[in-house]
């Protein structure tokens, strides 16, 4: 007696593979959650008036930018992982994939930090107003972020494929 057995075709990608979208799926959705929900409802709310949001805005960034660090890492490994398996170095991702951990970098150890600088209010009796040095950071971050999410997504779509 014979029976018919279907046969399922299993599309796999490789571990790292995965690892790489995941993560980069993850990592841009928070920075478009940080970027275009989280800091514009605190801009919108008044929160920017007051004195300690040059502290939590620090403190939202500090966090971020550790988790940031840690995308990074993991999608510059997966990426270095993948290609090394692959026997043919595409050059190209790798490359994506630094830039990427750069991006981490510097947003992480320069722009957070000089941002909070300028942002605190040493004198109390002042006027609570933006400094010129902080519009020309804040241009400099979404110039940042564009990078970031631009890569970000020239990555993604080449390990959807």
């Amino acid at each position: 007696m014979n029976t018919i057995s279907t046969s399922s075709v299993e599309f796999k990608r490789p571990v790292w593979q995965n690892v790489v979208i995941i993560t980069l799926g993850f990592w841009l959705s928070a920075s478009l959650l940080l970027d275009w929900v989280i800091m514009p409802s605190l801009y919108v709310s008044g929160m920017m008036t007051l004195s300690s949001f040059a502290t939590a805005g620090y403190t939202i960034f500090w966090n971020f930018n550790r988790v940031e660090l840690l995308c990074a890492g993991l999608v510059l490994t997966g990426v270095l992982a993948s290609s090394k398996n692959q026997f043919n170095w595409q050059r190209s991702t790798v490359i994506l994939a630094t830039v990427m951990l750069a991006i981490a970098l510097v947003d992480t150890y320069l722009l957070t930090p000089q941002m909070s600088a300028i942002g605190l209010q040493l004198n109390l009796f002042e006027a609570a107003e933006v400094p010129a040095n902080m519009n020309l950071m804040h241009g400099v971050y979404w110039f940042i972020e564009a990078v970031k999410l631009a890569v970000g997504g020239i990555l993604f779509t080449s390990y959807c494929k």
